[in-house]
């Protein structure tokens, strides 16, 4: 929004055309959205501590996370407003990829609102049933691959590149749909079953994020991508301003969910988050490097694949609790400890991640 101000302040001062860079739009970005998180947190905590929304925590759980009872949730909607607020300042809003994303946020952050609303404050322990739950993100996450097949300009914008390989593009023609769908509800998931330790799934959501950013970058600046060997997206520059967003209200939100935590993020957050990294990692074609970077991510996602398909098949569990993170909880690791090693291995998965950049 500010960018329109800015093109028709700079015919009076010519030193406003430095905010039609992306990468000045995108540092502002992330300090707007670092500072609404830090000003709103203890306003939305408050509040929802006083309308007593707080965690209900399972007593066939690790006994540790006892304590956390009553905790506030649904703290993950300061993010989605951070993000929004931020991106619509910040961000050329004719570009249709912001919009595209932003409804996608926006989306399955009300699928997860609903969901802890009913958990939370109407004491339904179900919730929204499962059933209903996937059907709505499935709707959301496909129409979102749907819109962004129909709006593809290039073949190569619906190829699966390959990364560490160089022009090693798969045509993926209408099952581009099928994949960015799969790409956008799985991701949304595999950060919610992250999301199960004080700060572990916002930290890497923030790396993840910032490394998208920078691809999102390289992607939209026809020099670098053709310096670096990746496809040409126009518009998908925009992306790093929103991935700036992201990752800014990801630390503000941290400053409050650090061990031990004084909100939790709640489904409203983590499924919205999860399904934003899927949906850029889509726009820049960079689907198979999120699976890496978002290793922590899909090292969970799996453990629980695993120990109910080990369940059902032999009666047996592979871990002591799924997800992971609880199998090292009821092992004797201390949470904190679990925390920072899971944050270690992202920090080495980003760095992997972008080194396919160069690596071709």
């Amino acid at each position: 929004m500010l960018i329109y101000l800015a093109d028709y302040l700079k015919d009076v001062y010519s030193g406003f055309n430095v905010f039609t860079y992306i990468t000045l739009r995108a540092i502002l970005s992330a300090l707007t959205a670092l500072v609404i998180s830090l000003v709103v947190g203890p306003v939305m905590i408050r509040r929802l501590a006083d309308r007593q929304v707080g965690q209900t925590i399972r007593l066939d759980g690790p006994q540790s996370h006892l304590p956390k009872q009553g905790t506030p949730t649904m703290g993950g909607a300061l993010i989605i407003v951070a993000v929004c607020i931020s991106t619509l300042l910040w961000a050329d809003l004719d570009n249709r990829y912001v919009w595209i994303v932003l409804g996608v946020t926006l989306s399955f952050g009300v699928i997860g609102f609903i969901d802890d609303w009913k958990k939370l404050v109407l004491k339904d322990p179900k919730g929204m049933s499962a059933r209903t739950k996937f059907l709505s993100q499935s709707l959301a996450g496909g129409i979102a691959a749907a819109i962004l097949y129909l709006g593809a300009q290039q073949p190569y914008e619906t190829a699966l590149l390959v990364p560490y390989f160089k022009d090693v593009l798969i045509p993926l023609g209408m099952f581009y749909v099928v994949f960015s769908y799969l790409v956008i509800v799985g991701t949304s998931n595999a950060v919610n079953l992250t999301d199960g330790l004080d700060g572990l799934a916002i930290m890497p959501t923030v790396l993840v994020a910032g490394a998208l950013g920078i691809f999102a970058y390289a992607a939209g600046n026809i020099n670098f991508s053709e310096y670096l060997g990746i496809p040409y997206i126009f518009g998908a520059g925009e992306m790093m301003v929103f991935c700036a967003a992201l990752a800014g209200s990801g630390l503000g939100f941290l400053w409050f969910n650090t061990y031990p935590a004084q909100v939790f993020m709640g489904d409203v957050g983590a499924l919205a988050i999860g399904a934003a990294l899927g949906t850029v990692a889509i726009v820049v074609r960079q689907e198979l490097v999120l699976f890496i970077m978002g290793g922590v991510f899909v090292m969970e996602t799996i453990s629980v694949m695993m120990q109910v398909a080990s369940f059902k098949l032999t009666g047996k569990r592979i871990f002591r609790m799924a997800p992971l993170h609880h199998h090292y909880e009821l092992k004797g690791c201390a949470e904190p400890k679990i925390i920072v090693r899971f944050w270690i291995i992202t920090v080495i998965l980003v760095l992997v991640g972008l080194s396919s950049l160069k690596i071709r």
